[in-house]
């Protein structure tokens, strides 16, 4: 079962091995990257990040699809990451209603983004996709680590 999806530009790293993973009931941590899941130098060293107590497992966006809506990742507590804003619509519009939040970790700045927050930044495109998740009653907001106050995003 997903408890936590983040979206997050560097993917598994110390705030989110060690603080997500240890504020949320998880026992999963599922990396859902396309690029990731072709490279297995990006592999080991997503591995070396892992807690000790954490099961890893990464897939591409639609094998993540395709395992979330098979019920095979039923028995796990999941903290699910993506590196996109568009890698976590796709997953939460492929799993037919099974994710019910996003949160926004970190978004790079590049050329046409909007700063949002200290570490997000989003496309036109971007805030579209998220606009249309909350219509859909995603629940999307921003948070750093779980100590910092939870902010609902609004464009």
């Amino acid at each position: 079962m997903i408890q936590f999806l983040r979206v997050d530009h560097r993917l598994l790293h110390g705030q989110v091995a060690v603080s997500w993973f240890n504020a949320l009931d998880v026992n999963t941590i599922l990396v859902a990257n396309d690029g990731v899941a072709a490279d297995d130098f990006r592999k080991s060293a997503i591995r070396l990040a892992k807690p000790e107590a954490a099961k890893l497992v990464m897939k591409s966006i639609d094998e993540s699809i395709a395992s979330i809506n098979s019920g095979v990742t039923d028995k796990y507590n999941l903290l699910v990451v993506v590196e996109s804003v568009g890698d976590a619509y796709k997953l939460i519009k492929g799993t037919n209603g099974k994710i019910s939040m996003l949160n926004l970790g970190g978004t790079k700045q590049r050329e046409g983004t909007t700063n949002f927050s200290k570490a997000i930044n989003l496309t036109a495109e971007e805030v579209e996709k998220l606009q249309e998740l909350q219509k859909d009653a995603i629940d999307v907001f921003i948070q750093q680590v779980p100590n910092e106050k939870k902010v609902n995003f609004e464009a």
